[in-house]
């Protein structure tokens, strides 16, 4: 894979048609790339292509399309043949984090590609150096991790395994780039990756702060959303700590620390959502609850809010000092 290709002729296939993938596949397209959509199972192509269409009007709503939509359509082929990956220079999984289900995708992928053709996944969780053992040269496998929506966020997490080409990474990094991310390099693998490991630490004080009847659910959301969510498009935590000064935060973490939640377990609450097989505003039990209508307006608005922040992100920079 040569970081230098124009992307007009860098083709890239992306394996796994859900929400996720989809946007994706309008990600590349977006950034000029002709994109392989593989279904791993035919019911992966049901819905695949009205969710890229809606995807990509939106990107266009977005002011993120120097062509028309039917242009980028017309870049974008929809099949379960893995054979059409032949010519891409790079294969995103993103498919169940299930290892046996990846590894059969990645054993089809290999098969389908040439020896120098790049082999991401997209997992959160399971970690890269677990996955590449099951591919074919190895080297050539590494992580790249999107946020959804995948176009409209400038998240973009690149994780390298232990048998990973440091080339390749630094080609990916490159890459990313072009696609207008501002990627984070995680250089040593990590189980959860930089991104999950932070919020699942906020996560567990969350259901701790929740069950110990402290605060209430509702609180606890606008307590994140109304102080972090004031400053973190602007700049990172480390960066926020240079800003408030540092004198304070050596005594702050002596006595804040110890009192932090460390359970191992998890959170009753979760229990009971996965219980009656919540999915949030999928099936509108969650945490909180949702009627169609509501759930439809949180996913409108989410998308207008994504739009927002992307441009916002942009006007001011990262700082170099």
């Amino acid at each position: 894979m040569n970081g230098k290709n124009n992307s007009s002729t860098f083709e890239i296939g992306v394996v796994g048609l859900g929400l996720m993938g989809t946007s994706i596949i309008v990600s590349l397209l977006v950034s000029g790339h002709p994109v392989i959509g593989i279904a791993p199972l035919p019911s992966d192509m049901d819905g695949a292509l009205d969710r890229i269409q809606s995807q990509m009007n939106h990107a266009d709503e977005a002011g993120l399309l120097s062509e028309n939509v039917d242009y980028y359509l017309k870049r974008l082929h929809l099949t379960e043949d893995y054979s059409k990956l032949k010519s891409c220079s790079l294969v995103q999984e993103c498919v169940t984090e299930v290892i046996e289900i990846k590894t059969e995708v990645y054993l089809k992928i290999s098969q389908n590609t040439e020896s120098t053709a790049v082999i991401a996944t997209n997992t959160s969780a399971i970690p890269i150096s677990v996955l590449q053992e099951n591919v074919n040269l190895p080297s050539r496998f590494i992580g790249i991790h999107w946020a959804e929506p995948a176009y409209m966020t400038r998240f973009l997490e690149v994780t390298k395994g232990a048998l990973t080409d440091e080339k390749i990474a630094n080609r990916v990094l490159s890459l990313a780039r072009t696609w207008n991310k501002e990627p984070t390099y995680l250089k040593k693998d990590l189980r959860g990756f930089v991104t999950n490991r932070m919020l699942y630490a906020v996560y567990r004080e969350m259901f701790a702060i929740l069950e110990n009847g402290e605060a209430s659910m509702d609180d606890l959301d606008k307590a994140f959303r109304y102080d972090p969510g004031s400053w973190m498009t602007y700049m990172g935590l480390f960066k926020r700590m240079d800003q408030l000064g540092l004198s304070d935060f050596k005594e702050i973490f002596e006595n804040i620390f110890p009192q932090l939640d460390n359970s191992q377990t998890v959170p009753t609450t979760m229990q009971a959502v996965v219980k009656v097989q919540g999915k949030g505003i999928n099936n509108g039990k969650g945490l909180y609850n949702y009627t169609k209508e509501e759930a439809i307006k949180w996913e409108e608005a989410f998308k207008d809010f994504n739009h927002e922040i992307f441009h916002l992100a942009a006007q001011y920079p990262e700082i170099n000092t």
